[in-house]
């Protein structure tokens, strides 16, 4: 019978955004593919060391073990290797130790189109056409654009969400692009109890509430933030909002404005998603950082 994994968080990620390839990526960018084949089967057996993404995926697996027989969280493999030098890449799996069992090995194509198939509610990559395609079928996705993998050095697993374009629609954001600060605020002002339209981390988030909900709520091991350059009086329409869609987050930071990249070190974040370039290369250097590549900032 085949395994059910509907009520399971199912998290996508590209081989480049779990492992270091750099050194690999650069054989394949100055000789080509087949020199990039023979030097991955020449050091198979040679672990690769950890990616930008390992320390999330580590502690993502590790829920696994707290929730005991109610495991709830599945991590898949999409990468644009073929299954012969993508052995290297299992090969690291097994050696760190990690349940990843599931993968596709797309020997060259872009892997995105298995998504949905996997049932997955978050994709990972270094690829940003593929987190573009991801985002146009459905699904939560970001282009890891940071300089390290993020670890705050606690078992907590710590996500921090910038709000408009990626836990809520554009449809605020296109007021302030096109009409500027004073009729974005007099705007959410007036629609402060309409709630806003979900974006593409709506689904993705929930299904961390759900996860949360497992725990009591001073001891869950995931913790949310919402870090936006809102200030009052548009903070009241995002309140309502998490409110009508039942979804607690536990820390909501309204920065007016200021640089986000400070209030994220203070929160000791494993990863950031946002939709802006500029706040992405701003916090990349400390804090793993997702590029969602979604809305009017990014036509």
């Amino acid at each position: 019978m085949a395994e059910d994994i509907s009520n399971k968080l199912v998290i996508a990620i590209s081989s480049r955004a779990l492992f270091d390839l750099d050194e690999s990526h650069r054989v394949f960018q100055q000789d080509g593919l087949q020199a990039y084949s023979e030097y991955q089967i020449a050091h198979e057996e040679e672990p690769l060391q950890p990616g930008e993404a390992f320390p999330v995926v580590q502690k993502l697996l590790r829920l696994n073990t707290l929730l005991g027989d109610s495991a709830q969280v599945e991590v898949v493999l999409l990468s644009r290797n073929s299954a012969d030098t993508g052995l290297r890449v299992f090969n690291s799996i097994q050696h760190f130790e990690l349940p990843i069992t599931r993968a596709a090995f797309c020997g060259g194509e872009s892997p995105w189109r298995y998504i949905n198939a996997f049932g997955c509610q978050l994709f990972l990559s270094n690829e940003a056409e593929d987190v573009r395609y991801a985002l146009n079928c459905g699904v939560a996705a970001a282009t890891l654009v940071s300089n390290k993998g993020g670890n705050s050095g606690s078992d907590q697993l710590r996500f921090a969400f910038d709000g408009d374009a990626v836990v809520f629609s554009d449809e605020a954001e296109r007021v302030y692009k096109s009409e500027g600060l004073e009729a974005f605020a007099a705007s959410e002002q007036a629609a402060a109890r309409t709630p806003l339209s979900g974006g593409p981390f709506k689904p993705f988030l929930a299904a961390l509430h759900r996860l949360q909900q497992a725990f009591p709520a001073t001891e869950a091991p995931i913790r949310t933030a919402l870090v936006t350059a809102r200030s009052a009086p548009a903070h009241e329409r995002v309140i309502r909002t998490l409110r009508a869609w039942n979804i607690r987050i536990d820390e909501s930071i309204f920065l007016g404005g200021l640089n986000k990249t400070e209030f994220l070190r203070a929160y000791q974040a494993d990863v950031f998603f946002d939709d802006q370039e500029t706040h992405c290369q701003l916090a990349s250097p400390h804090i793993a950082t997702g590029h969602v590549p979604h809305g009017v900032a990014n036509n």
